[in-house]
């Protein structure tokens, strides 16, 4: 990645249904780029799978450049904008297109959750990557042989992926940074009104110590032994005792700073995961609430009901006519307005 005398040339392959902020803040930090320096050092086209028109998430249509078997031969890299959430629906065509562009040593690169479709494509193999953080989990396990890290983003010889949203502007300026100096990066973070460029060791979430300030170890050792018990919950008593403290005292640190105890806390952290799995992979509901630590498929269900105030069945049913009626549904609204 060191500097270029000609303009380096990106990429964006908007898949149906991309996230729009994903690709506008790589987009927008490559524009500022050549603004900041007074000179071309990008130059980026959008490409469509198999259209000319492409829908975000929030409905915003976009007119690409390029259709997936005219696009430029030449590009250094090929971002690809990924649908949000994630569509678990096998491209053959699309896989082989993008294998095709590896064996030429273009670099590829997963914004959101592009990162998904690399790694379905067999493409992150052996890599070290990241995705939005709803999609973590889904990824880690049904693709073992990458390395998936939670942080912002990832550069890895020719992979580049990010969790999406703002972090594909701080992947951007890290590679602006590689391949033109830090100086520049830092004047486009500037004229983004951006605090400071984040890192790839940034967290996508916010912690939870962030949350509660530092003054509260023994609450966030707590949590995090939750969360790495999820398939097999600790009882309130057995947290108790490895954190170091008595079983009273922790209710106390629950009640005090999250407002809920141990045991509810640990619940919901369960569910939110089972309510991931069943939106994120083709796990059965039994596997699924299996994984999350329910004995049983009506218990699963019946607390799963209580929380959500749907069924497991009834959360995959729902997901599956939503993503079918999504793009129709925009485009529908789209229609209307033009009337």
């Amino acid at each position: 990645m060191q500097a270029s005398r000609k303009a380096l040339k990106y990429g964006f392959l908007l898949l149906p249904n991309y996230s729009l902020l994903g690709f506008s803040s790589a987009a927008e930090t490559l524009h500022m780029a050549n603004w900041v320096s007074g000179k071309e050092l990008y130059r980026f086209c959008t490409i469509g799978q198999n259209t000319k028109e492409v829908l975000s998430n929030s409905g915003v249509a976009t007119q690409v450049d390029y259709e997936l078997q005219d696009a430029p031969d030449d590009l250094d890299a090929i971002f690809v904008c990924g649908a949000s959430p994630v569509v678990q629906v096998d491209d053959p065509a699309l896989e082989k297109w993008l294998q095709r562009q590896a064996r030429t040593g273009i670099c590829l690169a997963g914004i959101c959750t592009g990162s998904y479709v690399l790694a379905r494509a067999g493409l992150l193999n052996g890599y070290r990557a990241t995705i939005h953080w709803w999609s973590i989990a889904n990824l880690r396990d049904e693709f073992p042989g990458i390395v998936v890290s939670s942080h912002l983003f990832e550069v890895d010889r020719d992979r580049f992926t990010c969790s999406g949203g703002t972090a594909a502007m701080d992947m951007m300026l890290f590679l602006i940074g590689k391949q033109h100096g830090m100086n520049l990066a830092a004047a486009i973070s500037e004229q983004f009104v951006c605090e400071r460029i984040r890192t790839h060791e940034d967290p996508q979430r916010i912690p939870l110590q962030a949350r509660i300030g530092t003054g509260q170890p023994k609450l966030v050792e707590a949590v995090q032994l939750m969360e790495a018990n999820i398939a097999e919950p600790l009882s309130s008593d057995d947290i108790a005792y490895h954190v170091g403290i008595s079983r009273r005292h922790l209710e106390r640190l629950f009640k005090r700073n999250l407002d809920t105890v141990p045991s509810r806390y640990y619940l919901e952290l369960r569910l939110q995961h089972a309510k991931q799995l069943l939106q994120q992979t083709d796990k059965s509901i039994l596997e699924v609430g299996q994984t999350c630590g329910f004995t049983s498929a009506p218990h699963f269900s019946t607390t799963y009901k209580g929380f959500f105030g749907i069924t497991p069945r009834e959360e995959r049913k729902n997901l599956s006519i939503n993503v079918n009626n999504l793009v129709h549904t925009d485009r529908k609204k789209r229609q209307l307005w033009r009337k």
